[in-house]
């Protein structure tokens, strides 16, 4: 019951790095693993919701490196990184036989945390590295994807 707990909040904290990515990944693994056919959140493991995320993630991805791209701590943005990260958090306790309700504040509040450490990790680097905040973000990126895939991939 631990261990699904703190998944449930280190899926939050990639939800707080890439909204869409959490749930992309907690989708695929629940179609392709059938690890939320016996939930209440069986919705998230069909193959719509699967596409859906992963075409909202890439969109998200590309979108992220506009110049015009608000910040992730702007309230829209960290909202949508709560609830997807609360979504995510959930999926994966559920998944485990746990309680739902406690994956989706664990998720939630990993969002919280990882838009926070996301935004000040990815300012302060290219800061420091004095180099343009697209290899940044896209390590970011690899950082998010890797994460969720292991993540994921533990259930």
């Amino acid at each position: 019951m631990t261990s699904v707990l703190l998944w449930a909040f280190l899926i939050g904290v990639i939800a707080g790095l890439r909204a869409l990515t959490a749930p992309a990944a907690v989708a695929w693994a629940g179609f392709g693993h059938g690890i939320l056919n016996h939930t209440p959140l069986r919705f998230m493991g069909r193959l719509p919701a699967a596409l859906v995320f992963t075409v909202l993630a890439l969109l998200e991805m590309y979108a992220d490196q506009l110049p015009s791209t608000a910040s992730r701590l702007a309230p829209a943005g960290l909202i949508s990184r709560i609830v997807t990260g609360g979504l995510s958090g959930a999926c994966l306790a559920a998944a485990d036989a746990g309680s739902i309700a406690l994956g989706c504040v664990l998720g939630a509040v990993g969002g919280v945390v990882g838009a926070f450490a996301g935004y000040y990790a990815r300012t302060g680097l290219v800061k420091a590295l004095k180099v343009p905040d697209l290899p940044i973000a896209l390590l970011e990126d690899a950082i998010a994807i890797g994460g969720a895939i292991f993540i994921v991939s533990r259930f």
